[in-house]
């Protein structure tokens, strides 16, 4: 097996007694051995990877080429799934979802109000002045908690968030074409490939694309004013009943509207005219800013216009992607109508988090294609699919669309009563949250880095920050170690150890001076934290005698010796007395919220 891809756990099978090594703190390697009756050949499965114990009684993730990130997901274990099937799986979002609707959890004092807003307080420092990005599919207005959800979005824009609604008609303009139009797919019986004009439910398309003519584009402009009219009137009603304190006096908020982006045409392609459908050209960003420095709302429907003065049709979820990413916003939420979620099919656990890495390998896996320049998805055996797992991949796509942009993290969230607030500001969360690749850059060290890792560390040890460690230790303990690189430079490198009773420690977390106001220090230390969690050691700890106050800034308590694991304890070094500072990691949504502060 590929030792980048072990984990030091600190195991060495010798005999069925734990087998101590005299080392300083720090340096602590062969803590204990098993004896093999003792093991299971599987430890456990996490994210689709086995963890595993080797030939040489090393536990490993067993299914990574060499290619892999040991934090990827294997998109084969993803599935989208229903409400009804979550409901009958358990219960799920942080213990507060059952069946269809949003269940607040019963308070039991006060006191659970009072933890409930203390820990919502983080959040609302990070998102104040953030731009945040809405995409509100035309189904939900009929939904009952739609007013709900006008409240939702107002709150957030009373704690200061910058929201923008991108809101779409699909639904109403092809319900209008089902009642008005007769003989829809007139325009050509077929292309110049001798591939027919898809005609469901009298919606002419062209690999998944809608062709607009005149008489839909009329139909457009009018559901389109429906909407945007509605959402002002409910958010309105929002913004009067909440207010905001400007200058001592109470001022309600404006929903704004105009012409805040322009289209062009999708133009002929493979001889068929898509007439008025089209795709955003350009957002007037300034006044869009301009418009939510003055602590208003804006709104955009799917109609763009042109230099020229025609009007398109435009894919409203490519343009919240396209005006989320050239606003540079903060977050996109899309919200979904049919309600789903992604779990591991494996172990059934509920998947609250994806890197833009493993959004793209489940895209792909399934054999989703999102076209980001002109506003497209096409699937293959979309035939296969219910419409909550297309839905699903659909907005998994755009939320990868808006990443490639520049947004940070993107949300898909389901039409549940109250969900928006518990995704943005409570640490479970209720819907699937993507974001950037803020590890890229870090991998397992092998024997090459030993020169690099050491020049790096020895100023430190000099100092006596850290304790030696010469090279040939730093060799024997290579597959132990993880290196942040940049342009092959290595600029940061730690060390984790793996203990029995799912204790871990990291160790010799050092960051090239240079890069230390960089985040690369937080990025080395939440990669091994995930790295821990996801093996099942969910204590983390460290030993320092001068980098504490970092360390507890990052959530770390200070525990006594006897709070270590017993073969930890064994070997703890009493005359350099370091300080111990402890962490203990609930879930990996603990970290995302993390990483709020880090990566902003």
């Amino acid at each position: 097996m590929d030792i980048r891809h072990n984990i030091a756990f600190g195991l060495k099978e010798k005999t069925n007694q734990l087998n101590y090594d005299q080392q300083q703190d720090g340096d602590t390697k062969d803590i204990f051995s098993l004896n093999s009756s003792d093991r299971n050949d599987t430890i456990s499965t996490t994210h689709g990877r086995t963890v595993g114990v080797g030939d040489d009684g090393v536990p490993a993730l067993m299914t990574l080429s060499a290619s892999e990130s040991i934090l990827a997901i294997n998109p084969s274990t993803i599935e989208v799934i229903p409400f009804s099937k979550l409901s009958e799986e358990g219960s799920v979002l942080g213990g507060a979802y059952s069946g269809s609707k949003y269940q607040v959890p019963a308070q039991n004092s006060q006191y659970d109000f009072v933890n409930m807003f203390r820990g919502s307080a983080n959040y609302i420092a990070n998102h104040r002045n953030t731009v945040i990005v809405f995409h509100i599919p035309g189904e939900l207005l009929a939904w009952d908690g739609f007013s709900d959800l006008m409240d939702d979005i107002a709150l957030c824009w009373l704690l200061g968030m910058k929201p923008v609604i991108v809101a779409g008609c699909r639904a109403q303009v092809n319900s209008r074409i089902l009642l008005e139009k007769e003989n829809n797919c007139d325009i050509s019986s077929l292309t110049s490939d001798g591939r027919l004009i898809d005609c469901t439910d009298g919606v002419a398309r062209y690999d998944s694309v809608r062709i607009t003519d005149e008489e839909t584009l009329r139909i457009v402009k009018e559901e389109a004013g429906y909407i945007r009219f509605e959402i002002e009137r409910q958010l309105g009603r929002s913004f009067h009943r909440h207010g905001t304190i400007d200058s001592g006096a109470v001022k309600d908020g404006n929903v704004v509207s105009g012409n805040f982006y322009s289209a062009q045409p999708y133009g002929i392609i493979e001889g068929v005219d898509f007439k008025y459908t089209g795709f955003p050209r350009k957002v007037e960003v300034q006044k869009v800013q301009q418009v939510l420095d003055t602590h208003d709302v804006v709104l955009m429907t799917s109609l763009g216009t042109s230099p020229s003065g025609e009007i398109f049709n435009v894919n409203t979820e490519h343009l919240a992607s396209y005006v989320a990413g050239a606003l540079k916003a903060s977050k996109v939420v899309f919200f979904t109508v049919h309600g789903s979620a992604f779990i591991e099919n494996q172990n059934k656990k509920l998947v609250q988090n994806l890197r833009v890495s493993d959004a793209r390998n489940v895209l792909k896996y399934n054999n989703v294609t999102v076209n980001n320049s002109k506003g497209f998805s096409s699937f293959e055996h979309q035939e296969d699919l219910t419409p909550a797992t297309k839905e699903a991949f659909v907005k998994l796509g755009w939320c990868v669309a808006s990443l490639d942009l520049g947004v940070k993290r993107a949300h898909i969230i389901s039409p549940i009563n109250g969900a928006l607030l518990q995704e943005l500001y409570t640490r479970d969360g209720s819907g699937t949250l993507i974001s950037r690749d803020i590890y890229e850059g870090i991998r397992v060290a092998n024997v090459g880095d030993v020169a690099g890792i050491y020049d790096l560390i020895e100023p430190l040890v000099s100092a006596g920050t850290l304790v030696p460690r010469p090279k040939n230790v730093l060799e024997n303990d290579i597959n132990s170690y993880y290196v942040f690189t940049r342009d092959n430079l290595i600029v940061a490198c730690a060390q984790i150890k793996l203990f029995e009773m799912g204790y871990a420690e990291i160790g010799c977390l050092v960051v090239k001076k240079e890069y230390r106001a960089q985040g690369r220090g937080d990025a080395m230390l939440g990669y091994l934290e995930r790295l821990s969690v996801q093996v099942g050691c969910t204590n983390v700890f460290v030993l320092s005698t001068q980098t504490m106050e970092w360390f507890i800034e990052r959530g770390f308590k200070e525990v006594p010796v006897d709070a270590l694991p017993p073969t930890r304890q064994a070997v703890y070094n009493y005359r350099r007395k370091s300080k111990i500072y402890m962490k203990t990691i609930q879930s990996e949504r603990e970290l995302d919220s993390s990483e709020l502060w880090w990566n902003r």
